[in-house]
């Protein structure tokens, strides 16, 4: 059932997970992969600019988090995207790589707080994936030169992150929260 709702906005949020609830009864998964990214120099970045990519990579994840632990079924999941960035010091990259850190802590400190009802909080670190956001403003040379840095010597898929996201919600992950997992063919550690 598709639910239409700008990340950006807690009220759309609120409503994605009334709707959802009213749908099928509870929420038992939630998999914050919304985002977007910038690429300028610390120096170059306008207010704008920082607020748009904060409110877009770590607003409304944060805030969808808030909903899930007020509405998510016990024992649920959660899994939030962060990025393989967060471990490199690649220029341009520095507004995007400290959201993605924002979301990495705040994964940790939410697998505390939502332990004790059995709901496990990771998130995956996908590195260079085929998506449309990566491609975003980089050249084949460019992308030849990143998958060239994986063990793989090619650039992840989609359903290669989907994998990892089926795993960490399947019962054979049932011991493992408060944990980043790279997602990257050996891109980084």
């Amino acid at each position: 059932m598709p639910i239409q709702a700008d990340m950006q906005h807690i009220r759309e949020i609120e409503t994605l997970f009334d709707r959802a609830i009213e749908k099928f009864g509870a929420v038992n998964i939630l998999v914050n992969n919304a985002g977007t990214i910038l690429y300028k120099k610390v120096e170059e970045v306008t207010e704008e600019e920082f607020d748009n990519i904060f409110d877009s990579n770590v607003k409304g994840l944060f805030f969808a988090c808030q909903q899930a632990a007020r509405k998510l079924a016990d024992g649920g999941k959660i899994i939030n995207l962060s990025s393989s960035v967060t471990r490199l010091m690649m220029p341009t990259y520095a507004a995007y790589a400290a959201t993605k850190g924002a979301v990495e802590q705040l994964t940790k400190v939410l697998a505390k707080e939502l332990g004790h009802r059995g709901i496990a909080v990771n998130s995956i670190s996908p590195g260079p994936t085929d998506t449309e956001l990566f491609r975003k403003g980089k050249t084949e040379e460019q992308i030849s030169h990143l998958a060239s840095m994986a063990a793989f010597g090619r650039i992840g898929t989609p359903d290669d992150i989907a994998k990892a996201v089926l795993l960490l919600v399947s019962e054979e992950a049932g011991w493992i929260t408060g944990q980043n997992i790279c997602v990257n063919g050996g891109f980084i550690s």
